[in-house]
């Protein structure tokens, strides 16, 4: 139901339990995608120890993928922005506080115009948006902010937390 939803470009809220399969429903949609096609998908996630994991992991399997955070070097973030430009990343992994500067907003802005845009955003952790959350991080809560940043792009919350009262919240 996830993936279909990334698919149908529906937003969803995705809660599985840890090793339930979650990072597949984001990265399964663009190899789905025709050639020609938007297919990155910007995931937002809080951990840079799990970003570089995960990217690491990808890209031994030939799945085009980086991330942006503090602990990347302005060559390789310079080089990671050339590949999202150019259609030739499926996903891009970035914290939330690199992400909600206004110079990467408006980077992001810019891909739609100029290339392949962002296909659809995966929200890695959401339960940090929520307020009522164990791990609230005011950042998170901004990314409502990417609404206005990126029209139309759906937005997919992945947790393996979430109460009902944090279900709503996010």
């Amino acid at each position: 139901e996830a993936v279909d939803a990334t698919i149908a470009r529906r937003d969803s809220l995705v809660v599985l339990p840890t090793g339930g399969g979650k990072s597949l429903c984001y990265q399964l949609p663009p190899l789905l995608r025709a050639p020609g096609e938007a297919t990155l998908c910007l995931v937002v996630s809080p951990l840079i120890a799990l970003m570089k994991d995960q990217v690491d992991a990808l890209r031994l399997a030939g799945y085009p993928a980086a991330a942006l955070h503090s602990g990347v070097d302005a060559g390789e973030a310079a080089d990671a922005r050339r590949a999202a430009e150019r259609g030739h990343l499926k996903l891009l992994f970035v914290s939330p506080e690199r992400l909600l500067t206004d110079g990467f907003l408006g980077w992001l802005r810019g891909l739609g115009r100029s290339g392949p845009g962002v296909e659809s955003v995966a929200i890695d952790e959401a339960h940090c948006i929520s307020q009522w959350g164990h791990d609230f991080r005011p950042e998170y809560r901004r990314l409502a902010e990417l609404r206005d940043t990126l029209p139309g792009v759906p937005m997919h919350a992945y947790t393996a937390t979430a109460t009902p009262k944090v279900r709503d919240d996010i």
